[in-house]
């Protein structure tokens, strides 16, 4: 039986996203397939772009569905607590000491990381520096180059109002 910690936290959400991914790469199986398929039947296979790059496909979406079958098998659902700490599924809203900035993520498992959609893993520095965290906390984020502080202005189980 794995133990705990062999098992990645992850987002409702995220768990669903990859299975929607699988879903989606199943449903594009046989096209592959059948795409693969005919390129083979045009003859020699040594000088045939198509069957090369059809190879090429099923391989990249095969390799992708088991890299995505390990991602749920080792997957662990984590539902965030009502109380006000920082923890994994949790929207945080923070103010960047150093320039004022502010912005808002939610932290996810690593599978999930997004910045363009302001999602980050709790193994980032950020999220590592966040976690257990409540707001009105002065957290000092310690990053590769270098450290750098924020306030946290809000912990919450959904994305503030814009």
């Amino acid at each position: 039986m794995a133990d705990s910690r062999d098992f990645n936290p992850i987002t409702a959400a995220g768990y669903h996203h990859i299975e929607d991914e699988i879903a989606a790469l199943q449903a594009d199986r046989p096209t592959k397939i059948a795409a693969l398929a005919e390129a083979r039947a045009h003859g020699d296979l040594s000088e045939n772009a198509d069957y090369s790059a059809a190879k090429r496909d099923l391989r990249h979406l095969e390799s992708r569905l088991r890299f995505l079958n390990k991602q749920l098998q080792y997957a662990r659902v984590v539902t965030p607590s009502a109380d006000p700490t920082v923890e994994l599924g949790k929207w945080v809203t923070l103010r960047f000491v150093d320039d004022e900035a502010l912005e808002t993520y939610q932290l996810v498992g690593t599978a999930e990381a997004d910045l363009d959609a302001g999602k980050i893993t709790r193994i980032s520095p950020l999220g590592k520096a966040l976690m257990g965290h409540q707001a009105n906390d002065t957290v000092t984020v310690h990053a590769p180059n270098g450290s750098y502080q924020v306030i946290l202005l809000t912990v919450g189980l959904n994305p503030p109002e814009q």
